[in-house]
């Protein structure tokens, strides 16, 4: 398995990422232990969560779930011995409006409350990579863009970075913490805080976590040349866009245990274009003999910034596709068809 350095100086991380969103729902305890289980034994190190998870549907009662999973794995070798040291944990801390702590922002108070609680859940004395899920202002992801509208209101915005970046500071020096990142953050949000964290001396950001793949394309247009001139990775979520790009949702069906048969859309993401996109993609993987998912997340893999896919799976048969990818190189022919489709298919959603 490859492995890359997370921005200019964070953990050194396998190339691929394992996701654990359904982790407590729609995926039973035994059997995101034997996810765990086969993702390392395929030479993958690198763990992402967050304290809402589990999700489809996120409830207040779940909150917590998945990171408690993790925390039974890592009991199960011994605590704090060597079945911990083998994975980079990555978790986040919610952000405004979600059912975590209530709906409440994230602040320098709250990032010290939920940090200590995701601690609890996982057993465990640091969070590798500490990211924030989404941004106090709002965001344009999870299809908000359409009606997007900048909130302003600056000063108050930059007051409130500052109180955070104190509070990251604070957790880093306690040893809580090895390094921070974002998520469904902007290009303006990424140069904020890079900028504020130099002001005050406060170790940067590492990594941003948004959408990224062969059917959502905002970053290549917005973070991109921020993530190559400023050393910032990309986590890429939904590489294969909730499902779309492995096929299984051909025809507009919705296969029984499916995550579309808990969330019909998949979060707004199903329409008439998206399902012809989709089409496509997985047309030039089948014409090429290749794993329609493989190569969706191989994908990934050759773009010309630091980045770097999470892949979750419901089950591990799954996952065992999905790790396929790895040693994947696309050929030529492949790549020039994809530049093709998507062309043809911009923006599906």
């Amino acid at each position: 398995m490859r492995r890359m350095r997370l921005g200019r100086d964070g953990p050194e991380v396998s190339a691929l990422c394992l996701g654990t969103m359904t982790w407590g729902r729609q995926t039973p305890e035994a059997e995101a232990h034997r996810q765990i289980d086969m993702a390392l034994d395929h030479g993958v190190t690198f763990m992402d969560t967050a304290e809402m998870y589990p999700v489809n549907p996120i409830r207040a009662e779940t909150v917590g779930d998945t990171e408690r999973i993790i925390g039974a794995w890592i009991a199960r070798g011994g605590g704090r011995g060597g079945r911990r040291d083998a994975w980079v944990i990555a978790t986040k801390i919610a952000g405004q409006g979600s059912q975590a702590r209530g709906g409440e922002p994230i602040t320098a108070e709250a990032i010290g409350r939920a940090l200590d609680a995701s601690l609890r859940r996982l057993g465990t004395d640091r969070v590798d990579l500490y990211q924030f899920h989404w941004p106090n202002r709002g965001s344009y992801h999870f299809r908000q863009i359409w009606d997007y509208a900048p909130k302003g209101g600056r000063e108050a915005v930059i007051d409130n970075m500052r109180d955070c970046l104190r509070a990251i500071g604070a957790a880093i020096a306690a040893g809580k913490v090895r390094a921070w990142g974002l998520s469904n953050e902007s290009a303006w949000g990424m140069a904020a805080w890079l900028r504020l964290c130099d002001e005050a001396g406060v170790p940067r950001p590492v990594s941003v976590q948004n959408e990224y793949s062969l059917m959502c394309r905002i970053y290549d247009a917005d973070l991109a040349e921020l993530g190559v001139m400023e050393e910032v990775t990309l986590l890429a979520f939904s590489p294969l866009a909730a499902g779309l790009l492995t096929g299984k949702y051909q025809g507009d069906v919705i296969p029984p245990g499916s995550r579309r048969e808990a969330n019909p859309t998949l979060g707004g993401r199903i329409g008439p274009r998206a399902l012809a996109a989709a089409e496509a993609y997985v047309g030039i993987a089948r014409a090429a003999g290749l794993d329609p998912a493989q190569m969706a997340i191989a994908w990934t893999l050759t773009r010309p910034f630091p980045c770097l896919p999470i892949i979750g799976a419901t089950t591990a048969d799954q996952l065992a596709v999905a790790l396929g990818a790895a040693g994947l190189a696309l050929p030529a022919e492949v790549t020039e068809a994809i530049r093709a489709a998507q062309r043809a298919h911009p923006v599906p959603y």
